[in-house]
């Protein structure tokens, strides 16, 4: 009999080699055999559909998404209740808008309940999905490393019926690991931005999941963490908003309010770390605009490490009460995010610095000498190496170097 690789099957049947890994682990493959450390799987094998946990039928989602609230569902901003009153009639899909809205508000206990709901019951691909995305990131908000393998073991359960969905539950379990900054695993279509396996309404999201694979790789070399030929430093940081700037568009233009709120944030970031403050505040201002009508305090906390202390002041500036209830999830997703990547990665995780600490590190992991980073910051030259050493002290790094590993 002929064999072929994990990696050769992965291509065969078009999953994640990560897909094939678990299926073999978990003897859904016929004839495959394992030698030491490596599978063998027949050329004739088939790929398994997924298992159901409960054989009743599904109940339809109003979009083919398991981000409802990416979708034009959710059409304005301050409109989630409206949104979620349409939705009274399909109970899952309100459920899951709510749980959803939930976690952009970071109301983690009601999220988790929602997701547990969506993942002992009768749910559909898109309900299970969602619910298992629901759970991973409530794993990032309590730093449980035994919750995150949970929230990909359903994942991997979800009832899919034809080649999209398995797509999107490639897409689903790429997406669950750039939570914490691992960007490995995309499909090979995802990462040139072609988003023909998907389903329309699931586009919105994409998007903003494409963009954020595409920081990914702009931070890894602008940190050296990744080598890519012809491509050194900030150059791919600058070029990003050129990229984000028309799918912002595109988003005003489809009444996809969240996705707009996640491309100008991340179109901040962009502009941010390239030192363009100015274009940065205006895309600040206009996500904190549409986040602040529904509340949306847990989405402005994930993003309070990337600006240096910018974004509480441009909050601070429109709300002053609301920056005091996103400080307060940001300190508890703070110390979430990092314990549990500090746990899969198996790296320490520092999260007791300040926002000029934090900015100083940024700036010296992306190959700033001290006297570049004094003129940046408008500091003298003295503060910025005693701040560098007080990092290595308080993180209990050797070098700077690794301040990529902390951010």
């Amino acid at each position: 009999m002929e064999y072929i690789t994990v990696q050769e099957a992965a291509q065969k049947w078009g999953v994640s080699v990560r897909r094939v890994q678990y299926l073999c682990v978990n003897d859904r493959i016929k004839g495959a055999e394992r030698f030491g450390s490596v599978w063998r799987i027949p050329s004739t094998a088939v790929l398994p559909n997924a298992r159901r946990k409960v054989e009743e039928p599904d109940l339809p989602m109003p979009r083919k998404s398991p981000f409802l609230d990416m979708t034009d569902l959710y059409s304005g901003a301050g409109k989630a209740e409206e949104c979620a009153e349409m939705l009274i009639n399909q109970p899952e899909a309100h459920a899951l808008f709510k749980a959803q809205i939930a976690y952009r508000r970071g109301e983690i206990d009601k999220v988790y309940e929602h997701a547990r709901y969506f993942l002992s019951s009768h749910s559909g691909f898109y309900a299970v999905i969602g619910g298992s995305m629901l759970l991973a990131q409530c794993a990032i908000w309590r730093g449980d490393i035994y919750l995150w393998r949970e929230a990909k073991k359903h994942v991997f359960e979800a009832p899919c019926k034809d080649d999209h969905d398995r797509e999107i539950l490639s897409l689903t379990l790429s997406i669950i690991d750039s939570s914490i900054y691992d960007n490995k695993d995309y499909p090979e279509w995802f990462k040139i931005g072609n988003f023909e396996a998907l389903p329309g309404d699931a586009h919105p999201a994409a998007k903003v999941f494409y963009i954020k694979y595409l920081y990914m790789a702009a931070y890894a070399i602008a940190t050296n963490q990744f080598k890519l030929e012809g491509v050194e430093g900030l150059a791919l940081m600058r070029m990003l908003p050129n990229t984000i700037e028309p799918m912002i568009s595109q988003a005003v233009i489809d009444k996809t309010v969240v996705p707009e709120m996640f491309l100008r944030m991340s179109c901040a970031v962009a502009y941010f770390n390239s030192g363009q403050r100015e274009r940065a505040v205006s895309h600040i201002d206009k996500a904190v605009a549409l986040a602040l009508p529904d509340r949306m305090y847990g989405f402005l906390a994930e993003y309070i490490r990337h600006f240096g202390g910018l974004l509480e002041q441009r909050i601070a500036l429109r709300d002053k009460a609301a920056l005091e209830a996103v400080n307060a999830l940001y300190s508890i997703y703070s110390v979430g995010w990092a314990r549990l990547s500090s746990q899969v990665k198996e790296k320490h995780i520092a999260i007791a610095l300040d926002a000029k600490d934090r900015e100083i590190a940024k700036l010296s992991a992306f190959g700033f000498t001290v006297k570049e980073i004094s003129a940046a910051l408008h500091t003298s030259e003295s503060t910025v190496s005693h701040a560098i050493t007080r990092i290595l002290n308080k993180t209990g790094l050797t070098s700077k170097k690794d301040f990529a590993f902390i951010l």
